[in-house]
């Protein structure tokens, strides 16, 4: 269960205040269930945890299975955005921090990204890796033309059909159902594929086959993770003062609206988490960004960025909040020794567990950045765990959607990411953009 704590922000808000924002959220919530907003015809995440089929699961668990018969021991995932950022964030918090490093047989392949940029050298170098594993890959896009994914897909594609007598069969696309340049190639070479749903948009579709079956194929319990998110899809629903979604809202937006703190920063207090903090980054920053509003999402790790942004949170100017993901309890234990000579002087801390020295640096933390001006909500887990990951996502999702509308935002559509794009296929003549290369030739 995802739980909220505002009692970091006791001591700048007032409680009516909050309460006026809490009806505000109520709200919009009621807007968000009753599908009645803008960009209602994207509201398909909101049941998918509890009405994704097990047929759905049984399919990924079958690409998992015929790639484990063939050898398989690396998974390239193509994507960008949404497309990739839910199950990176997934596979790397319940990753063993050095899988990789670790000797012996792997029980799963290794799944790396590709498609998220245009880097020259990340894509050369990730072929230096691909030629030296048995691969396989899953290429995720709406339509296939998307120009990042698409480039890494032609290039990793080219290398598979080379490489592999079985290539179709180490492809799986995951797209349109009915359209698209990347569902005519699938049916034209018999790819497995998967549907992206039309009514579910790319940042809320972790729980999709966009994220499922990377999931799945890097050997952790979709399962798991759907019930955690079935239980925050009933308690993000609730028309209650207790529904943590709607909490995290109101108090999210009495900050922005009445305190003018314009950023909020997702702190966690574990590595494993840093890929919820990017995912959480496109989830909020793409829904919220319009209009000249919004509240600027950023992202760190502590205590590792309290020597890099310690300084700036603490004594910098006063736009910001905190938001810490608490994590309750470590799956490891690891306890401080006593040293004869102490040199290090941490004798006082032996025989202490290391997460329990972490948990008071987060506590010392909260104390220094509220007395700072830094209010702080915490949204709490029992443990990192597919199923509480899984209540993350569906938490995270609702919040947004009651928050954005809120704002008077649609939180479904994302307007200002073509104006990159235009220019970008101009500046490389990309047919049909005459006009635009001429015009933005005369600007440079």
């Amino acid at each position: 269960m995802v739980k909220v704590n505002l009692g970091g922000c006791s001591s700048f808000v007032k409680d009516a205040d909050y309460k006026e924002y809490v009806a505000k959220a109520f709200k919009a919530l009621e807007v968000l269930n009753s599908g009645s907003g803008a960009g209602n015809d994207f509201l398909g995440w909101r049941h998918l945890p509890s009405e994704t089929p097990e047929s759905l699961i049984a399919e990924c668990e079958a690409i998992r299975d015929c790639w484990k018969e063939k050898g398989v021991d690396l998974v390239v995932v193509i994507g960008i955005g949404g497309s990739y950022l839910g199950a990176r964030c997934a596979i790397e918090a319940l990753s063993h921090n050095f899988a990789k490093q670790l000797s012996g047989k792997k029980a799963a392949p290794e799944v790396v990204f590709a498609g998220n940029n245009l880097s020259e050298e990340y894509i050369a170098e990730l072929m230096d890796l691909v030629a030296e594993r048995n691969t396989a890959t899953v290429v995720i896009s709406k339509s296939g033309t998307t120009t990042e994914p698409a480039v890494a897909f032609r290039v990793i594609k080219e290398h598979i059909e080379k490489t592999y007598k079985d290539a179709s069969e180490r492809i799986v696309a995951i797209t349109d159902a009915k359209k698209g340049a990347l569902k005519t190639l699938a049916t034209q070479e018999g790819y497995k594929t998967f549907v992206v749903p039309d009514n579910v948009g790319g940042r809320y579709s972790v729980l999709t086959p966009v994220g499922l079956l990377p999931i799945v194929l890097a050997g952790f319990d979709v399962r798991e993770m759907l019930a955690g998110a079935k239980e925050m899809e009933d308690a993000c629903s609730a028309m209650t003062e207790d529904n943590p979604a709607l909490q995290y809202a109101a108090m999210r937006n009495l900050l922005y609206s009445e305190f003018g703190k314009k950023v909020e920063i997702l702190v966690a207090y574990n590595p494993k988490l840093q890929y919820l903090g990017e995912w959480w980054k496109q989830l909020f920053g793409e829904s919220e960004g319009k209009e000249l509003k919004g509240i600027f999402p950023a992202s760190v790790n502590f205590t590792t960025d309290l020597h890099s942004m310690g300084q700036f949170i603490q004594e910098g100017e006063r736009i910001m909040f905190e938001t810490v993901v608490n994590v309750e309890k470590s799956s490891r234990s690891v306890v401080i020794g006593s040293d004869p000579q102490n040199l290090d002087q941490l004798n006082y801390l032996a025989g202490l567990h290391v997460e329990h020295c972490n948990a008071m640096a987060q506590l010392g933390t909260k104390l220094a950045h509220i007395d700072g001006g830094v209010p702080q909500l915490e949204v709490s887990i029992e443990s990192i765990s597919a199923f509480n990951l899984g209540g993350l996502f569906q938490f995270f999702e609702y919040a947004c959607g009651i928050s954005a509308y809120v704002l008077g935002i649609n939180p479904f559509n994302q307007p200002g990411v073509e104006a990159y794009k235009k220019n970008m296929f101009a500046l490389l003549e990309k047919p049909g953009y005459e006009e635009q290369t001429k015009a933005i030739k005369a600007r440079l």
